[in-house]
């Protein structure tokens, strides 16, 4: 971090506290991102980008107001933080914050392998090789990048803290076509650190064969027939449904209703302290996961972060709160405010939401179950404005008849009702696994973000039908 970016900082508490601010919070950030694409044994795209700035954040008079700029220099800070004083006023409502410990701390996040150009450029062709070794196989994509950052956050209260991080990520994609539909299987893997959390973690030169074999093998796959049934979901697939059905609903703005407009409710808003799954279900939002890319030590109001647990056993234990909706709740923050950028406001979001693990190996929950369905891999979920009734689609699914693993499914699309579904959960796999999620979207304007989602393999009741049933 640049000093004298964090020079600003202080600076702009101290005049924000001048200008009778009750509170006053400045985010300064540096980041680089670069990357390559490559398609069909071409590189198809090439990029480094930077930026720098901070975002300052005022409670004036009760109401918040904000103000962000790139590049910032000493002499435009009195300006900036006069702007978001003026950008807080004539808003009726009157904003409280909940107290908090103030840190001060420098954290730095290892990066064991350093994510060149050159390197990200060889394993991207070496993934593109792989992919496109079944001849069946027209297109392959494969995108690597990583964005190092290093943010400072300093407040009115005392707090001043520094991170560093790197977040390292792969897309891949084969499509595979011969006659009739095209398939194609995607997948992404990385988190915090360097080329190590795509290499040394996860094996990504078997995954670009594995999704090959995947889209090939789908080309002679069947699609299913609508029916109630047994599902066993894999960690990956149960990832998504974790993100959008219990995740977001967690969120405290959500489960107030201020998001409505544009991003959905809560479906179990009211419901603290009541039975909404089976005695199996338990559900944390974890920070402090090092491998995800939801990893941090401290969010974007400087709270030390920690486990929370949304769900135990069965029932609904607790929301993911800032100091504001703490305040509203009675509760304590839950370290889960966090922005896209100095750009942007923070808002509550995800960290790493997973359903916990149980103790059945996922072999014993096939072999119990006498008829159902296996189903692999996240695709695109549909989902109602409280996330109470929900649709997601697999990548690929496999009948289990007799407690075997049988014919290929494609185009497989899981529905439920959120409570129904989760009442129905009768056993939770030991192969809990986190997996990225690159491109969560909220707020207005929209943020995206990365963060992690997880759990291991549930079984449970949900109906099944094909695509263009």
């Amino acid at each position: 971090m640049d000093f004298i970016l964090e020079d600003i900082c202080e600076k702009a508490v101290r005049i924000a506290q001048e200008l009778g601010c009750s509170y006053c919070d400045v985010r300064a950030e540096n980041s680089i991102r670069e990357g390559i694409s490559i398609e069909n044994g071409q590189i198809e795209h090439s990029d480094i980008s930077k930026d720098a700035g901070i975002g300052i954040r005022v409670l004036s008079s009760g109401a918040w107001g904000f103000f962000s700029m790139s590049n910032p220099k000493p002499d435009d800070i009195k300006k900036s933080v006069e702007t978001a004083v003026k950008n807080s006023q004539n808003k009726s409502k009157k904003t409280k914050l909940s107290e908090v410990q103030s840190y001060q701390d420098t954290i730095k996040e290892p990066v064991l392998i350093r994510p060149d150009l050159e390197k990200m450029t060889e394993i991207g062709f070496e993934c593109d090789k792989r992919i496109r070794k079944n001849k069946s196989i027209i297109k392959s994509q494969t995108s690597i990048h990583h964005t190092t950052v290093s943010k400072y956050f300093a407040n009115s209260e005392g707090s001043k803290i520094s991170q560093s991080y790197t977040d390292t990520v792969a897309d891949l994609v084969a499509t595979a076509h011969e006659s009739g539909p095209a398939q194609s299987i995607n997948i992404t893997e990385g988190g915090k650190g360097g080329i190590e959390t795509i290499i040394k973690n996860k094996d990504i030169f078997k995954i670009a064969e594995l999704i090959s074999d995947k889209a090939d093998a789908l080309l002679n796959a069947k699609p299913v027939k609508e029916e109630k049934s047994t599902i066993i979901m894999n960690p990956d697939f149960v990832s998504l449904l974790t993100h959008e059905i219990l995740g977001h609903p967690s969120e405290a703005d959500k489960v107030l209703g201020r998001e409505m407009a544009w991003a959905g409710g809560a479906w179990w808003s009211g419901k603290l302290g009541t039975k909404i799954g089976s005695d199996k279900l338990n559900v944390f939002d974890d920070p402090t996961i090092p491998e995800s890319l939801g990893h941090y030590k401290y969010d974007d109001e400087g709270i030390l972060a920690k486990k929370t647990h949304l769900v135990k056993n069965g029932v609904l234990y607790g929301h993911l709160q800032n100091r504001e909706t703490g305040e509203i709740f009675d509760a304590q923050p839950t370290a889960n405010m966090r922005a896209t950028s100095y750009k942007f406001m923070p808002l509550i979001r995800m960290a790493c939401t997973c359903i916990g693990p149980g103790e059945y190996n996922p072999e014993e929950m096939i072999k119990e179950t006498r008829s159902g369905y296996f189903v692999s891999n996240m695709k695109i979920p549909s989902i109602d404005m409280k996330r109470h009734n929900w649709s997601i689609s697999c990548q690929w699914a496999q009948r289990i008849e007799d407690g075997e693993l049988t014919e290929l499914l494609r185009d497989v699309i899981v529905m439920g009702i959120a409570p129904e579904f989760f009442n129905s959960i009768d056993a939770c796999g030991n192969d809990f696994t986190t997996r990225p999620i690159t491109n969560c979207g909220k707020g207005d304007p929209m943020q995206s973000m990365f963060m992690g989602n997880g759990g291991p393999s549930i079984r449970g009741v949900a109906t099944v039908k094909s695509v263009n049933s």
